[in-house]
C-alpha cells in the first residue's frame, strides 16, 4: 500500500513539473487525506467547519470568514482554493460559481476535494475521481460531509447523520460528526491531527472576536478527545467572560450562574477561578470573592504572590487593607 501512494504522489508531482515551464511555479502537494465537515447556522449566520486526519497540522484545510463562507479543501490539498474561495464569495459569486472556477483553472483537479458554503446557505462539493478511496461526501441542510482515504465507504453518511440528529452548538453538532466518522473507522492510517473553527454571522471587523471557535490539536494520538477537551476550556472562558459583564453590570447571580458554568467545564482550573475572583473584588465583592482566593492559594501559592501586583497594573483596586486580606486568606 506505501509503495502504490508513494507512486501515485510522484505520478501527481511529475504531470505538475511537466505542465510547468517555468519551475518556480511547480506547487507541490500534500496528501491531506482526512474527513471534514463545513456548516452553516441560518438563525446566527455562524459558519463552522471540523476536521480529522492522519497528518500534521491538519487545521490548514479549513477556512471561514464572517458574512462571506467556509471552506474545505483536502485530498491532495491545494490550500489556495481556502484564501481564493473565501475571496471569489466575498465578490458575490455563489459557492458553486467559485468552486466551478478554482476547478477550470486547476489542471489537477481530480485529486481535489473542496466542499464550500456561502453566505446565501449555497453548498458546492466536489470530490475527484483519483481522490484516493475510499472517496466521498454527502450533503444536506446547511452541511456538507466529506472523506478520502477511509476505511469504510459509509464514514460520510455516519457523519451526516449524526450532524442531522445532534442538537446543540454548532461546535457540539459538528464533533458529534467527527466522533461518528472515526466510530465508524475513520482514516485507514489512524489519527494525528484536528481543528475546529466557526465564526461569528456579523463581522466586527476585528478578526480576534469574530473567531468564536479557533482549536487546533496539530499532533496526537487521540486527536478527537483532545478536540473535545479543548471545546470545553473554549466554552468555560465563555462563561468567563461572560460572569464579568454580567458583574459589571450589576447583575450578580447571572454572573454567579456564569461562573459556576465556568467552572465546571473546567474542574480544578486555578486561572479561571482566580481571575472570576479578582473581578468579584474588584466590584466591591469582597465576601465572594474570599473563598475563591483561598481555593486557588491552596492549589498554587504563587497565585498569593501574583495578588499585590495587579494592584500597580490596575487590575485590584489601591487598598492595602483589601490586598492584605485576599493575601492571608
Amino acid at each position: 500500500m506505501r509503495k502504490c501512494l508513494i507512486a501515485f504522489f510522484m505520478i501527481v508531482l511529475l504531470s505538475v513539473a511537466v505542465q510547468s515551464e517555468d519551475q518556480e511555479n511547480i506547487q507541490l502537494f500534500y496528501p491531506v487525506n482526512t474527513y471534514s465537515i463545513v456548516c452553516y447556522d441560518s438563525a446566527t449566520g455562524q459558519f463552522g467547519a471540523a476536521v480529522q486526519s492522519h497528518w500534521f497540522k491538519v487545521a490548514d484545510v479549513i477556512w471561514a470568514e464572517p458574512d462571506v463562507g467556509v471552506v474545505a479543501t483536502q485530498s491532495l490539498a491545494d490550500f489556495s482554493y481556502g484564501k481564493l474561495g473565501l475571496e471569489m464569495m466575498k465578490t458575490g459569486k455563489t459557492a458553486q460559481q467559485a468552486l466551478d472556477g478554482l476547478k477550470a483553472s486547476d489542471p489537477n483537479s481530480d485529486v481535489r476535494q473542496v466542499a464550500m458554503i456561502d453566505n446565501h446557505g449555497n453548498i458546492a462539493t466536489h470530490t475527484g475521481e483519483n481522490c484516493i478511496a475510499m472517496a466521498g461526501h454527502r450533503s444536506g441542510a446547511n452541511y456538507s460531509v466529506q472523506a478520502n482515504l477511509m476505511e469504510k465507504s459509509t464514514v460520510w453518511d455516519a457523519m451526516a447523520e449524526a450532524f442531522e440528529n445532534s442538537e446543540g452548538e454548532l461546535a457540539d453538532r459538528m464533533m458529534a460528526a467527527l466522533e461518528a466518522a472515526q466510530a465508524e473507522g475513520g482514516d485507514i492510517r489512524g489519527m494525528q491531527s484536528a481543528a475546529m473553527l466557526v465564526v461569528t454571522g456579523e463581522p466586527t471587523g476585528m478578526p480576534w472576536v469574530d473567531k468564536i471557535v479557533d482549536l487546533r490539536v496539530d499532533d496526537s494520538p487521540e486527536p478527537l478527545k483532545e478536540l473535545r477537551r479543548l471545546i470545553n476550556i473554549n466554552r468555560a472562558y465563555e462563561y468567563m467572560n461572560l460572569g464579568d459583564e454580567y458583574f459589571f453590570k450589576g447583575e450578580v447571580e447571572k454572573a454567579k450562574e456564569a461562573y459556576s458554568k465556568s467552572a465546571e467545564l473546567a474542574p480544578g482550573n486555578p486561572e479561571i477561578l482566580f481571575w472570576q475572583a479578582v473581578t468579584m473584588a474588584s466590584a466591591g465583592e469582597e465576601k465572594m470573592a474570599m473563598p475563591i482566593f483561598k481555593q486557588v492559594f491552596e492549589m498554587d501559592e504563587k497565585w498569593r504572590v501574583l495578588v499585590p501586583r495587579l494592584v500597580d497594573s490596575g487590575l485590584l483596586p489601591d487598598n492595602p487593607g483589601l490586598i492584605e486580606r485576599i493575601v492571608g486568606q
